[in-house]
């Protein structure tokens, strides 16, 4: 059987609740769940808020490669990616990963493999709009980031 692969780019902001149920609604061999959400910080009070873009169409075809890869990897049952665009405000959702699996060690390993991708190599750019000056530089993307996606490439 192959894995229930759902992935979406979109402005709207999502339940998580919702989405893992709607993901493993039908499925009674899932013995873990994993999710994973990303929220926008204020950064100490300094960020306004959180501007996204994306390349359309792009975007969604290289998340959902990422999420076949991941399936591919590991024996999954689902796996979920939702990531949003545009404006977000401290304490908004931006991300949402849910990986679906018998056991949960391939349930974390694909949810970390998915993160590590979305953090390095989806193609989004963000620009931070500083609460006291405006928009500021383009982020890129941590050096920390591109090590912890190092393990995957091998």
């Amino acid at each position: 059987m192959s894995a229930r692969i759902v992935t979406r780019v979109q402005t709207e902001s999502f339940d998580i609740a919702a989405e893992a149920a709607r993901l493993t609604q039908g499925c009674t061999n899932i013995g873990a769940l994993v999710t994973f959400t990303g929220l926008c910080r204020d950064e100490g009070g300094a960020l306004a808020t959180l501007e996204i873009e994306h390349y359309p169409g792009m975007a969604e075809a290289e998340i959902n490669r990422a999420a076949l890869e991941a399936a591919s990897r590991w024996p999954l049952e689902a796996v979920l990616a939702v990531h949003r665009y545009g404006l977000m405000r401290p304490g908004e959702p931006i991300v949402l990963v849910v990986t679906a699996s018998l056991h949960r060690g391939e349930a974390f390993a694909a949810a970390s493999f998915l993160m590590d991708y979305l953090k390095t190599e989806a193609p989004f750019w963000k620009k931070r709009h500083l609460a006291d000056r405006g928009p500021d530089d383009w982020v890129e993307a941590k050096a920390q980031d591109h090590a912890a996606a190092q393990k995957w490439r091998a």
